[in-house]
């Protein structure tokens, strides 16, 4: 074991190498040993050797960390990578690991519990919450600290979880065993911090229990009040305010930036009470005055130094959660108390300061995830504009009147005057918003438009672009928030002025602008249009400037990955079709210096997702135009795609294999050219298929080449490579639905005379799956390749083969599947397409009046059912709307391409556009060739099946004889 733990140290330290080429090879060792036995257990021997250099050791931990992320978890559809034993001996051993280990490894071992826990616990691992609890009894608070750390880890997804009975048993079976102890803990904790209060060390250790039991609570109270809370409220909420009103400069933080161990403790406690007077008012009522009194009094005595945020934030929002309920108004109706909350707890809380202008200049990106579209949720700024919120719900006119006079003096004064205005104006003006909407109701008192007109828009109109940075990012940041309420002139009017501020030289600014310009890009028109509110003839005349200004701002260092930027120029090309024609030669070569660039080291997911998106777009606009230009964009881009697929660039993968396909199904001339030829071995190696993020866009590579080249791929050992492909994906109840398209687009495109000696063994392997792993997903897909092959070789083919396997299995399949499960097909193509097959094989397969007499009554009337089910009104949203984290296809192993998507393949070939005519028309011809043999079997039917077969038939103007 010394020797694989010495090498295993080895690789671990390489990871950590300032060679890139020397960390990969060390990654990659890495991965392969992931499957082999024990290994898990060896990185844990690894990290508990206390002779080891720390950084190796916690690199070890890191990794089994991570190992246990990514194998912990059983899939049926992977190879179970930790063995049973491997997994008792790890549960068995890892808690006194973890607290024995040095807290840096501590934590990644405490997280690795939280991953176990999730899969294992209780069922799997009752007796981890018993390890923890005796630990309590040792009095060692870095043990004790350690336990917290990981029941904090283990129980804080009970805040967001939905509720089920599955998740109450198992919080009940905490609650049994982990509540009382914790009480208990809490009480000493308290004792303990009153008698350490003048000892820096031991007082420090205490409190980092505290803010950790305090977290704990939240999460064992947030789904409902357990009874042992509630029995003890007296003891929790008497010390919650104790501490909430204590001071010790022993716990104060010298940095300005970072909260001290007391403001965590106290910001957890206004965490907790928020929720009680949220979800349990009534049990909590009789302390609610003590709280609001005591956050009243914390609020303006803390200071506005950064290291108080999250404090100032959680109390504000007690206030706020307490505000809004009707039966605590009594609290705020006061007209001095309402003026001393908006005098002396919001506006101290809303001014920009120090730290906030340094933020916006040094750390943009930091900037602009806590301000853009109400993301900003734990700043102070965010909290007070929900207390204005909660406050305007019962005193609307009040509280207006109090901050207008304040507004009105402060925009008369400097910038940061109008920075405040700006947002107390946006603050009491909007009533109801969305990030991805805007604002979807604003105050009847505030005309949001004449206010633009009036102060926002001369911030934009300004000649110089990198003046007053911080008010034309306001300014920009108003347009977006009411742009739902400002008028179209408006909106067209501003189209100049942003394209104007993605020159601006600060990041937040030229950010700012893009993203309002995309966003006013995705705004529709009317209620129930699909067009745009913009139209290309409004932006058409802007679209060098935009080309040039977008793509120049990627050339700068602090933006050259800027997500803002790519997305404008994804939606901008989106927007404008072929109006951006002759911007395209400078976006694709920019694009692919940037691709270059960026899949040396892939680290903005949404920004590479965004490019690649605008690959596509650029590909579909250029081609639609002139279909010669494919091949000119297989020229530039071979060379890059074939970099990322030898250095094994994971990220991008699955984007190549999309593009690639795209361009294939452009590709007027049917032949393979001869880089895809050689392409074509690569995409069936097995360790490809491996990833799951890979295999979506490898099959519709894949139906791709069948598609221009299934002539040729369906001979030798490319079709068993092909089918072995197949027989995998229909075994994963993962991607079996992948398995089912590639399969159709063999049949479709691979010659008959090549599939016939492979027929029998791909419908054996159909049923098998049926048979072992039978899923709503799987029987639905089943049924659609079963109507497929139906309507391309005929029902009495299928009839036939499926009676080759077994005796008359042809009636199971009909009725434990058609007549069974048909109307759980989705509505579409696919409940068409079982529909025309279902009446094939009624009108056209021989047997189904001899053999199948008795089923062909059911089968007919569960066809009748299917064509009588409503269809969704929801009408499908055109692709320029899409969101990326919207699709159902994104994740983040795979990434599926919206300007990339494939179109909806029609199986039938447009050749029935009417199933219920074709049905009609199916019965009269079978009628005229046996007369006098289908009405008695309809007169057997239900009177409302055979009601609406006759308006079929009518319809149809044909009778039956």
């Amino acid at each position: 074991m010394e020797e694989n733990l010495q090498q295993l140290a080895s690789m671990l330290r390489n990871t950590l190498a300032a060679d890139p080429t020397q960390r990969k090879i060390a990654e990659k060792y890495l991965e392969s040993l992931e499957g082999q036995e024990n290994y898990g257990i060896l990185l844990l021997h690894l990290l508990d050797k206390g002779n080891e250099e720390m950084t190796v050791r916690v690199s070890a931990a890191v990794n089994f960390k991570n190992f246990v992320k990514k194998h912990w978890s059983i899939n049926e559809d992977a190879p179970n990578k930790i063995s049973n034993e491997a997994r008792a001996t790890i549960k068995q051993h890892i808690v006194e690991l973890m607290l024995r280990s040095p807290e840096q490894i501590q934590r990644q071992l405490s997280d690795a519990i939280s991953v176990i826990g999730k899969e294992d616990f209780p069922a799997k691992w009752p007796n981890l919450i018993h390890e923890m609890v005796a630990k309590f009894q040792i009095g060692d608070f870095y043990i004790i600290n350690g336990v917290l750390h990981t029941a904090h880890s283990l129980f804080k997804r009970y805040r967001h979880e939905f509720k089920s009975q599955q998740l109450w048993e198992e919080i009940r079976f905490v609650l049994d065993n982990f509540a009382a102890p914790l009480t208990d803990l809490f009480r000493t904790t308290m004792e303990l911090s009153t008698h350490h209060a003048n000892d820096v060390n031991a007082v420090k250790v205490v409190y980092s229990s505290l803010v950790l039991i305090c977290k704990v609570f939240n999460s064992l109270n947030a789904q409902d009040l357990p009874d042992v809370f509630e029995d003890n409220m007296s003891t929790w909420m008497d010390n919650f305010l104790q501490l909430l009103t204590s001071s010790n400069p022993l716990l104060q933080s010298n940095d300005e930036n970072e909260a001290g161990l007391l403001e965590q403790v106290k910001s957890q406690i206004c965490d907790n009470v928020a929720m009680y007077a949220q979800k349990y008012d009534e049990e909590f009522e009789p302390y609610l005055p003590k709280f609001v009194e005591a956050v009243w009094e914390l609020l303006i005595s803390t200071g506005v130094q950064p290291k108080y945020d999250l404090l100032v934030s959680n109390a504000i929002h007690f206030l706020s959660s307490v505000a809004e309920r009707p039966k605590y108004k009594h609290l705020f109706e006061n007209e001095q108390a309402l003026r001393s909350i908006c005098e002396k707890v919001v506006l101290p809380n809303i001014f920009i300061r120090e730290s906030d202008e340094e933020l916006f200049e040094d750390n943009p990106e930091e900037y602009i995830r806590k301000d853009i579209e109400g993301s900003d949720v734990d700043t102070r700024r965010r909290a007070a504009a929900d207390l204005i919120k909660s406050l305007c719900a019962h005193f609307e006119s009040q509280v207006v009147q109090i901050f207008s006079g304040f507004i009105q003096s402060m925009l008369q004064k400097n910038w940061k005057g109008k920075d405040v205005s700006v947002f107390l104006i946006t603050s009491l003006a909007v009533r109801g918003q969305t990030a991805k909407q805007g604002t979807t109701k604003t105050s009847e008192l505030i005309n949001v438009t004449d206010i633009y007109n009036g102060y926002i828009v001369t911030d934009l109109q300004l000649p110089d672009v990198n003046a007053q940075p911080v008010l034309k990012a306001d300014a920009i940041k108003y347009l977006v928030v009411f742009r739902n309420q400002l008028p179209r002139e408006l909106l067209v009017s501003s189209l100049p002025l942003l394209i104007r501020h993605i020159s601006a030289q600060s990041v937040v600014v030229h950010s700012y602008a893009a993203h309002a310009l995309e966003r006013l890009l995705v705004m529709k028109g009317p209620v129930g249009s699909q067009q745009t509110m913009i139209t290309v003839a409004d932006l058409a005349p802007l679209r060098e400037q935009l080309v040039v200004q977008l793509f120049a701002v990627l050339n700068l260092q602090e933006s050259s990955e800027n997500e803002y930027i790519m997305k404008c120029i994804m939606r901008s090309c989106s927007m404008l079709q072929e109006a951006i024609l002759p911007q395209l030669g400078l976006i694709m070569e920019a694009l692919t210096q940037k691709l270059a660039q960026v899949s040396k080291n892939p680290s903005r997911p949404f920004f590479n997702h965004y490019m690649f998106e605008t690959l596509a777009l650029v590909i579909r606009i250029t081609c639609k135009q002139n279909n010669d230009a494919v091949t000119s964009f297989e020229q530039t881009l071979f060379p890059p795609f074939e970099a990322i697929l030898q250095q094994d660039v994971q990220e991008f993968i699955p984007y190549v294999f999309q593009i690639l396909a795209l361009l294939l199904e452009l590709r007027v001339q049917p032949a393979l050219p001869e880089p895809y030829v050689a392409l074509f071995p690569f995409l069936l190696v097995p360790v490809l298929w491996e990833k799951p993020g890979n295999v979506p866009g490898l099959v519709r590579l894949l139906e791709a080449f069948l598609k221009n080249g299934g002539d040729t791929i369906g001979h030798g050992d490319k079709m068993s490579n092909l089918l072995g492909v197949y027989q995998k994906l229909i075994a994963s109840r993962l991607h079996d639905h992948e398995g089912f398209a590639l399969l159709m687009a063999i049949m479709d495109y691979v010659p008959q005379e090549t599939l016939h000696k492979y027929l029998k063994q791909i419908f054996i392997v159909l049923f098998q799956r049926l048979t072992s792993s039978k899923t709503v997903k799987y029987v639905k897909g089943l049924l659609v390749f079963l109507s497929f092959y139906c309507t391309k070789f005929s029902p009495t083919n299928l009839q036939r083969i499926i009676d080759d396997i077994q005796e008359r299995m042809f009636s199971m399949v009909l009725e434990n599947l058609y007549i069974k499960e048909v109307q759980k097909v989705g509505p579409g193509i696919e409940k068409k397409f079982c529909a025309v097959a279902m009446t094939q094989i009624l009108t056209e397969c021989p047997s189904m009046l001899t053999d199948y007499s008795a089923i062909w009554p059911k089968l007919l009337e569960v066809l009748v059912a299917l064509f009588e089910l409503p269809e969704p009104d929801d009408v499908e949203e055109d692709e320029h709307f899409a969101e990326v984290d919207d699709m159902p296809g994104y994740s983040t192993a795979y990434s599926q391409l919206i300007f990339a998507g494939k179109p909806e393949r029609d199986l039938l070939r447009g050749h029935i556009p009417d199933p219920k005519a074709h049905l009609a028309l199916g019965l009269a011809k079978l009628s005229a060739a046996q007369p006098g043999r289908v009405p008695p079997l309809i007169s057997t039917l239900p009177m409302e099946a055979q009601n609406f077969l006759s308006n079929y038939l009518a319809a149809a103007n044909v009778q039956l004889v």
